[in-house]
């Protein structure tokens, strides 16, 4: 039973996929694992840490709840859990045991030592790569589609007349609201903060080369014709420490959460 459980559990955390979907290399890695983290499972739970840990039924009632909500209904619920040979009972109590496991190791994390702005400042020197910042540009456009070289030639003038008016951001964004035929329209043809790669091929060059304010010429792209505005720039260098000061610090919080959990786990294994 609880075998059945854990292999069900694992195949969509390994693979995404059913256990009965699986391929034979897939299905010798898969109970490998879980052979391996069944034994891991069972001496968390035969630990003293656990001896006092109790389920609230509530808390249980809702973890079955979300399973039973990831089916179409009820019935296939049931076929599912007679597929893999599981009675609803039988899930009940595995899924205890697992929320019991999981309040084990929240118990042995919580133990972990704080970050302290000194320990996040280490690690930003000692990682200067990790916080360069390529250069990036917030950007606004209005898109004109068209399907054939008459309606090109309308958006372009269209556009081109509309180009010359927008004298600031607020008349750019209500030109959007009105002209635009992308879904940005709603938000002033904002495309949020962009860095290189991510617009069409056909837009990019002429976009890094704008100066904050400017305005772009028409340009085509595969889903019509646009302008572009450029609203500001950040250009690329390291990112100050205050501004990842608090990214820093959760990261290295959980790392040692995690290291905390690992190091019990290797003690709770016999010799």
């Amino acid at each position: 039973m609880q075998n059945n459980y854990l292999e069900l559990k694992l195949s969509w955390g390994l693979f995404q996929k059913a256990p009965d979907t699986l391929s034979a290399a897939e299905r010798s890695r898969l109970l490998k694992v879980a052979a391996k983290q069944g034994v891991i499972e069972q001496h968390i739970l035969a630990s003293d840490a656990a001896a006092n840990v109790a389920v609230p039924a509530a808390t249980l009632a809702t973890r079955l709840d979300e399973i039973r909500q990831r089916y179409a209904s009820d019935d296939e619920f049931s076929q599912d859990l007679k597929r893999i040979g599981l009675r609803v009972s039988e899930l009940e109590k595995t899924l205890e045991q697992d929320l019991r496991i999981e309040a084990v190791l929240e118990k042995v994390a919580s133990q972990a030592a704080p970050v302290s702005a000194v320990d996040a400042e280490i690690y930003y020197r000692l990682h200067p790569e990790a916080f360069n910042r390529p250069e990036s540009r917030r950007l606004r456009h209005i898109l004109i589609t068209a399907d054939h070289a008459t309606e090109k030639a309308e958006a372009r003038m269209q556009l081109d007349a509309l180009r010359s008016t927008l004298k600031n951001v607020g008349m750019f964004a209500e030109a959007a609201l009105r002209h635009s035929q992308c879904p940005t329209a709603l938000d002033g043809g904002q495309l949020g903060t962009v860095r290189r790669g991510q617009l069409f091929a056909a837009l990019e060059p002429a976009a890094f080369a704008l100066s904050e304010g400017e305005i772009s010429v028409v340009m085509e792209s595969p889903v019509g014709l646009h302008i572009l505005r450029c609203d500001e720039i950040f250009p690329d260098g390291l990112l100050p420490f205050a501004v990842v000061q608090e990214k820093i610090s959760g990261h290295l919080f959980e790392q040692r959460r995690r290291n905390a959990q690992r190091d019990w786990i290797k003690a709770c294994m016999p010799k």
